[in-house]
């Protein structure tokens, strides 16, 4: 094992850096939720990794010692190839795609087939237990799709998670979706409830908490644009992407933007780098 190699391993192990290697698969989204980082919506520009760059760079994580893959965006499955490169990269660590499962309505749904029964968990956004309560922070008509989805997607063998992003629910409301989730099959292991990272278009509408280097734990993220700090780091404002948690421009080989990671992540304090964990 190379040196890197290990100093990324000590560094998971010790809950300073995160496991997995995120990705971003995309910028663009078929919806315009209010408290979007990365101001994602129909008509921005795609600024999408090549299945190539995806591939080696999860290819040079496992060499390095991460033991999982995070894909986000936007909305991954905008992606015609998705399905297929998820499933690919399964077989060489466990995949979690971030999504809001609204493109899986009626027969669309059979194109996830190959994500079947393969190391591949979808997370699927659902942030309040009715549709009055969750559609007006992410669009009309989302609630009864991803209630939907859900069920259909366990139905062919495809893991599940659910993401609950708070933006000011009180404790009846959050106590609902845990109902709700429970309903849908869901494990209470498998439901994650976050806050909302006052960055991209969250930041310009009010909403959440801080989000800098002391309040975002480490997780390294490969964007179109280089290495950034965390999944939470790449966001945009004003249609301007913001840099001050990129760490590296490089990202191939990922091992030269991974070693001025490893040297930040050595510099914070256990107490914090650990904080959400």
């Amino acid at each position: 094992m190379s040196e890197l190699g290990e100093a990324v391993r000590a560094a998971i192990d010790e809950g300073r850096l995160g496991p997995r290697l995120w990705l971003y698969a995309n910028y663009h989204c078929n919806l315009t939720c209010s408290y979007c980082l990365t101001e994602s919506g129909p008509g921005v520009p795609r600024r999408e990794l090549s299945a190539e760059a995806m591939t080696r760079a999860v290819a040079e994580a496992a060499d390095l010692g991460f033991r999982g893959i995070g894909i986000t965006g936007g909305e991954p499955f905008l992606r015609p190839d998705l399905p297929a490169l998820a499933a690919d990269l399964s077989g060489v660590m466990p995949v979690l795609v971030l999504t809001n499962a609204t493109l899986f309505e009626g027969r669309r749904i059979a194109r996830l087939d190959p994500l079947s029964g393969r190391d591949v968990t979808l997370q699927i956004s659902l942030d309040a237990a009715s549709p009055v309560a969750n559609d007006p922070m992410r669009g009309p008509g989302n609630f009864e799709r991803v209630i939907d989805a859900i069920p259909r997607l366990r139905e062919r063998g495809i893991g599940v998670r659910v993401a609950t992003t708070l933006y000011g629910q009180d404790e009846q409301e959050l106590r609902a979706v845990e109902r709700l989730v429970a309903d849908l099959g869901i494990p209470p292991d498998d439901h994650v409830v976050r806050p909302t990272a006052a960055r991209g278009r969250a930041a310009e509408a009010g909403l959440g908490e801080l989000a800098g280097i002391d309040e975002l734990p480490a997780e390294a993220t490969v964007t179109v644009d280089g290495l950034f700090w965390s999944p939470f780091a790449p966001t945009v404002r004003g249609g301007r992407l913001d840099t001050d948690l990129l760490v590296s421009r490089q990202t191939s080989p990922l091992e030269d933007g991974m070693r001025s990671f490893v040297g930040l992540v050595s510099e914070v304090p256990l107490a914090e780098a650990t904080r959400f964990r």
